[in-house]
């Protein structure tokens, strides 16, 4: 390739077609990856009540998020062991390795049997996908940034990187897309089928009615997963026809590759100051800005303001439409007045929005659900009746009667406080004017067993009477749950909370992907993009900053590590981390708190940590 012998230092011309190309099919490449990742992001609700059918409602949501994460968790693993594959033996047959890893165990999860039939084993072989996925890209976005960057002329790396960012909102916006063809072909063409509890009996909504479930729900989200064998042969064809880095090569030629480039990056403090400040100072906050404005948004609409999957995905990716020009026009601005003023700008900006933002999603998006949450309701109970209930690995019953009254509130989006008083014997619920006593869970299943020995050994006399009286007390007992809820219900439904979503006329609705030109759903899309908008200012310019903190023979170890912890942890652990906060402190917003600390903190320690100026640095000047 001509670059190759071209010396790398005069890097300020226009880039070649050629280099158009080597950067057109990375980033080709990198969305098919992407893609891969985000199915399940996409269909995390679908998917847990697939896989995670045995846990209550909240941990269920929980612990589906927590299965997305895992993929995130792993992802600095990934950066380490492909880092230093990118680094020793090249960026092109790394990224051969990452895509293969990538594409086959998505493909996987399209084939892997639920929990009805393969039990605790189905959650468990998804989490272990989910993994490897997480380990592939951590080795992709390295090698992808470095890829790019040491191609781009100098004056135009911040522009050129635009694109490999791109690739993740792309790579999600394709799955949405991919997503909402199936589900409107699938759920058009088959009849929804009623669900179905481990008994066997009919699982009933709120209002009576039997609870249906779509035939995309039940089987169809399997075909995004299986059709991503196509997008794998594509991706892995690109990547056979890409050469390597002009850098590495030339690097190599001259002997001055790194021979073990982990050491190198993170064993000395002149390298492992920068992994720390570009964690700290910069992709902490890039995370949960780029998560919230993505991820979690679409997740809130879905399962706290209560707007079916179709219409969410419809506006969301409109959103990404709209707003994934962003990302280029950061990266170029980045090129004339540096990267480190956009990113935290983007930062603050989204830290001292956030909490009015939701709110008024809630507000445009569902109404009738807005309005409720002006009823007050609180929990009045002993604080030592009342669990934490964070519980990811599903293990821990909550039966006392104040996580039962709060598990009742939190599966309806209820925004509630609570009243801890020492002399409370039973929690309760205030719902405006009205009061429920709550109930203890264990006691009542206790109770429910001595009644129905009661009534065998009743059984086994002549005494009509008494087999009456026992029968009678079996089914009040019996009937305890099923009481609270109705009694719940009825005042939220008083109170104006829309508990069922096909009777509710408020909530925004879209029947087709072109069906957004109302007030309403062009003020929703309006305001997703605003959160899009902030997810380009901190991310547009990020890889071109993390390559310009790190010299050439560990650029790719350097710089993935603390990109993937910063994303993986920090970010990854964003959606589940914020919904468990929310369950917990029963505020729907509370869950916010999150990255409005860390990106705040990354704000203050940019500032102070973060070197300015690196747009003008020469990444070929140091080896």
């Amino acid at each position: 390739m001509a670059s190759t012998e071209m010396n790398v230092r005069e890097r300020s011309r226009p880039m070649t077609a050629e280099e158009r190309k080597v950067i057109m099919a990375s980033s080709a490449g990198t969305i098919f990856e992407w893609y891969d990742f985000y199915l399940y992001g996409s269909l995390a609700a679908i998917i847990g009540a697939q896989f995670f059918t045995s846990f209550p409602e909240a941990t269920r949501n929980v612990f589906a998020l927590l299965a997305f994460a895992a993929g995130f968790i792993v992802r600095p693993f990934g950066a380490l062991v492909f880092g230093m594959l990118g680094d020793l033996i090249g960026r092109k047959y790394t990224f051969l390795m990452t895509i293969l890893i990538m594409g086959v165990s998505t493909f996987l999860v399209g084939l892997l049997p639920g929990y009805a039939s393969w039990g605790a084993a189905a959650p468990i072989i998804l989490i272990i996908l989910r993994m490897a996925q997480g380990l592939a890209l951590g080795g992709e976005y390295g090698g992808a940034a470095v890829y790019v960057a040491e191609h781009a002329p100098a004056n135009q790396r911040g522009y050129f990187t635009a694109y490999i960012q791109t690739t993740a909102t792309l790579g999600l916006l394709l799955s949405l897309i991919v997503i909402l063809a199936v589900q409107g072909y699938v759920n058009g063409n088959w009849e929804p089928t009623p669900v179905l509890d481990a008994a066997g009996a009919a699982v009933m909504n709120p209002d009576g009615t039997p609870k249906m479930i779509k035939p995309f729900d039940l089987w169809g989200w399997r075909i995004p997963f299986l059709g991503s064998i196509f997008l794998l042969l594509i991706s892995l064809y690109i990547r056979l026809q890409m050469n390597e880095s002009p850098a590495f090569k030339k690097m190599k030629e001259e002997g001055a590759a790194s021979k073990a480039p982990l050491r190198e990056a993170f064993g000395t403090w002149k390298n492992g100051k920068f992994a720390i400040i570009a964690l700290f100072g910069l992709v902490a906050g890039q995370a949960v800005v780029w998560y919230s404005g993505q991820f979690y948004a679409l997740f809130f609409m879905q399962n706290v303001i209560k707007v079916d999957s179709f219409t969410a995905n419809v506006l969301v990716a409109w959103s990404l439409i709209l707003g994934t020009w962003g990302f280029i026009f950061f990266g170029s601005l980045s090129d004339r007045i540096g990267r480190k003023p956009i990113i935290l700008a983007g930062c603050l900006i989204a830290a001292l929005t956030y909490k009015f933002v939701f709110p008024l999603l809630t507000q445009v998006a569902n109404p009738a659900l807005y309005a409720a949450h002006q009823t007050p309701v609180t929990v009045t109970a002993n604080e030592a009746d009342c669990s934490f209930q964070f519980n990811p690995t599903g293990t821990v019953k909550f039966t006392n009667a104040c996580d039962v009254a709060k598990s009742t509130l939190a599966r309806t989006s209820v925004n509630y406080t609570t009243n801890f008083d020492p002399a409370a014997t039973v929690a309760s619920i205030q719902i405006g004017e009205t009061v429920v006593t709550s109930y203890d869970a264990a006691a009542n299943t206790a109770k429910v067993a001595e009644l129905t020995a009661a009534l065998e050994t009743a059984k086994a006399g002549t005494d009509q009477a008494a087999i009456d009286a026992a029968q009678a007390a079996l089914d009040a007992e019996k009937g305890v749950p099923a009481a609270f809820t109705k009694q719940v219900n009825e005042a939220l439904t008083a109170a104006g909370y829309p508990l069922s979503a096909d009777a509710n006329e408020t909530v925004a609705k879209a029947a087709h992907f072109f069906d957004i030109f109302t007030g309403q759903k062009l003020a929703i899309v309006a305001i997703l993009t605003y959160l899009i908008l902030l997810v380009t200012m901190v991310y547009g310019p990020i890889a071109a900053m993390l390559v310009e903190l790190f010299p050439t023979r560990i650029r790719y170890s350097g710089l993935s590590l603390p990109y993937h912890i910063g994303n993986g942890w920090f970010g990854g652990l964003m959606p589940a981390t914020a919904f468990a906060i929310s369950a917990q402190t029963g505020n729907v917003y509370g869950g916010l708190w999150y990255p409005i600390i860390i990106a705040a903190a990354t704000v203050v320690i940019g500032a102070l940590f973060v070197p300015g100026g690196t747009h003008k640095k020469d990444i070929f000047a140091d080896k």
